[in-house]
């Protein structure tokens, strides 16, 4: 149907709920003066179809383990899902579609995950949403043949549908290719995408910029493809919809051809439908064409919504049947069913069976592998890979099975060279509730998931990111692969902890921390070069890890004149620059502060015990920009940082030659020391 023409009769009971919801879309968008109506108003018919027949959903508990999970990766049209979770009785009420992108309002601009009940994940960045899906239909095959080995298809209690609303932008990010080609190797055959083919973006029509066979990419990545001519042809698209339930062994795209706007006159099919208001003449032509009054807003009659609401009678039922299959499972499979509770409890009996830290140097990465490969039998609900460096990264375990279409129980990842995907279907796997997912690559790749990453931080999920080559020390690989920027860049990502250990023994107590308490996404940079064991004597490590900030060495005779703070294997060049001080009768504490936000969680007693404010002269030292240290360090301090791209060379050299030397921060710590005795008054020398 082209933009101006009538919609289907207005009689059909399906077609007047359709209508309905186009009017309030369009309403919307006008009452408020912004926000996108016209990709929710051609997807109508998909969406009732969706809500209304075609997925398993419960309106009475959102949370319900056994639904279908609706992902609008095209988030800038969020009004298409909040006008069903009013309609089908979700909580939402018609003031907060008036209130939509209105401060404090259950109806904010994009939808975002545990805010508003029925919204699956916080989508808007194009390709998230569909990136993060994959990850989604990973987690439940990995729980079926985990749980319900042998089941038919369709049959467990752990089977369900991942249903993706992609818009044309979704499909020319550059992560959706990468989640939707690793998705067709691994047969997910539980996703379906459907494309909302409206071949128009906010620059006019797509054919400026997008010209491939879109389908023929999606059958090369080993999709199904289904095509629907037409959006409004509600008998075509249930037909393809239910197929797509149905076909086996891979993912299916639908191919959905719509117009935006539909059925307005004159924005119908053009980029002004996108997003503004229609305006009050356009908006009435279009009412009266959804035979709706044209003088009024907000028109949901009662018969209407009766009719959407029966959704809560259709979930109940279909939840009821859910529970018993699951029961039945229970009855049949007891053991397996003791092994999920405790999976989903995280409850190790007798504690986390963490290793011991080595008593010779070792690498971070290595104790880091260690500890993954002593959790690998526990109902930690670990499960990850890497960006194909799982051996360099040190996340390998040889004796897992890789996950794939023929071992969906195997658990080591292999996500390819794919960061940006890796990192939003590690945040689908978090989604999904029953894994906490690890990934893995080079810290100074980061920069390539960093949007998936940001995602995550919004929507808190306990996601663990192991990033190593975590310095310069890196060496020989030279200023590609030695990450300078990037640990205060993600520092800088609000409720992203980043963690970097000094040694081994900082490494397993951080993990001890992230088993007791998985609050949202860690970063954890790791070195590749060894670290030699610190001395912990005299001091709780997991404590003091867990606080983000202890002191590690503590000045002779209890009385610092100068502090010196660290993370990293840096932290031993601070122990090496504290015994010269000494000898020359300064006393310096070396302080370690693996997690600045574990650090700044604490007690302002516990920070200025530390970190004593009457004591300014301080170092920070870490292989990286010295940029965010100055909160630490005030006017006086000193920074022994790396602030350029670093070299190729031997590690220990490439150091060095960069100033990160013990002597380094020696002299560091005299200037800073003399700057702050110059400036103090002359009676409290």
């Amino acid at each position: 149907m082209s933009g101006g023409e009538p919609t289907r009769t207005a009689t059909d009971r399906a077609w007047r709920a359709i209508n309905v919801a186009r009017g309030l879309a369009l309403d919307v968008v006008e009452a408020k003066g912004n926000g996108h109506a016209g990709t929710a108003m051609s997807l109508a018919p998909l969406a009732h179809l969706l809500f209304q027949e075609v997925m398993r959903h419960d309106p009475a508990d959102p949370d319900w383990a056994g639904r279908d999970r609706f992902v609008l990766s095209a988030g800038h049209a969020a009004l298409l899902l909040y006008v069903q979770l009013h309609l089908t009785g979700y909580g939402l009420t018609l003031d907060d579609l008036r209130r939509t992108r209105r401060l404090g309002s259950a109806t904010p601009g994009h939808p975002e995950y545990r805010h508003t009940a029925g919204v699956e994940m916080t989508t808007g960045p194009l390709g998230q949403g569909l990136a993060t899906a994959v990850g989604m239909a990973m987690a439940a095959r990995h729980e079926r043949a985990t749980f319900d080995p042998g089941s038919e298809p369709g049959r467990s209690p752990f089977d369900h549908t991942v249903w993706v609303v992609a818009s044309d932008g979704d499909l020319q990010e550059g992560v959706s290719s990468e989640a939707s080609s690793l998705a067709g190797t691994l047969g997910l055959d539980n996703l379906v995408v459907i494309w909302d083919d409206n071949g128009i973006s906010i620059d006019g029509p797509t054919d400026l910029s997008f010209t491939e066979d879109v389908r023929a990419r999606y059958r090369a990545y080993g999709w199904h493809v289904e095509d629907v001519a037409d959006g409004d042809d509600l008998d075509a698209l249930r037909a393809a919809l239910t197929r797509a339930r149905e076909l086996p062994d891979r993912p299916v795209l639908i191919a959905l051809r719509t117009v935006i706007g539909a059925p307005a006159p004159n924005r119908g099919g053009t980029a002004a439908a996108h997003a503004g208001p229609f305006g009050a003449d356009e908006a009435a032509a279009t009412k009266a064409l959804l035979g709706l009054d044209p003088e009024s807003s907000f028109q949901v009659p009662d018969d209407v919504l009766a009719d959407t609401r029966s959704a809560a009678a259709r979930g109940a039922r279909l939840r009821a049947e859910w529970n018993e299959s699951l029961d039945r499972w229970r009855t049949r499979h007891p053991d397996r069913a003791a092994e999920r509770y405790r999976l989903l409890a995280r409850a190790a009996e007798g504690g986390w069976p963490l290793p011991e830290p080595a008593d010779k140097p070792q690498a971070t990465r290595v104790a880091n592998g260690a500890v993954l490969a002593a959790l690998a039998a526990t109902p930690a609900g670990l499960w990850g890979g890497s960006a194909d460096l799982s051996e360099s990264t040190g996340v390998a375990r040889p004796e897992a099975i890789p996950f794939s279409a023929a071992a969906p129980d195997g658990t080591a990842l292999h996500f390819g060279i794919r960061e940006h995907a890796m990192a939003a279907i590690a945040a689908g796997i978090a989604l999904h509730g029953t894994y906490r997912p690890y990934v893995s690559t080079y810290l100074s790749f980061s920069d390539y998931l960093r949007p998936s990453l940001r995602l995550a931080a919004l929507m808190r999920l306990p996601v663990v990111y192991v990033f190593t080559h975590d310095s310069v020390t890196v060496g020989e690989d030279g200023p590609t692969h030695q990450p300078v920027e990037q640990l205060w860049g993600l520092r800088g990502v609000p409720g992203v902890d980043l963690v970097r250990p000094a040694d081994a023994a900082e490494t397993i107590a951080a993990w001890r921390r992230l088993l007791d308490r998985p609050e949202g996404p860690t970063a954890l940079a790791l070195g590749r070069h060894k670290a030699e064991p610190l001395d912990h004597s005299g001091h709780d490590v997991d404590a003091g890890v867990a606080r983000g900030g202890y002191v590690l060495a503590e000045a002779e005779g209890g009385r610092p004149r100068v502090l010196l703070l660290a993370t990293g294997t840096e932290v031993a060049l601070a122990v090496a620059a504290q015994r010269e001080l000494h000898g020359r009768g300064v006393p310096a504490r070396v302080v370690s502060l693996p997690c600045l936000e574990w650090f700044e969680e604490q007690p302002a007693a516990y920070r200025d015990a530390v970190l004593p404010p009457e004591v300014r002269a301080r170092v920070s030292v870490e292989a990286g920009s010295g940029q965010g240290w100055w909160r630490y360090l005030g006017l006086t301090g000193e920074t022994v940082a790396v602030d350029r791209f670093g070299l190729s060379g031997p590690g220990e050299e490439v150091l060095a030659e960069l100033g990160v030397t013990a002597s380094a921060v020696v002299a560091a710590a005299l200037r800073s020391l003399a700057r702050t005795e110059a400036e103090a008054p002359a009676a409290t020398r």
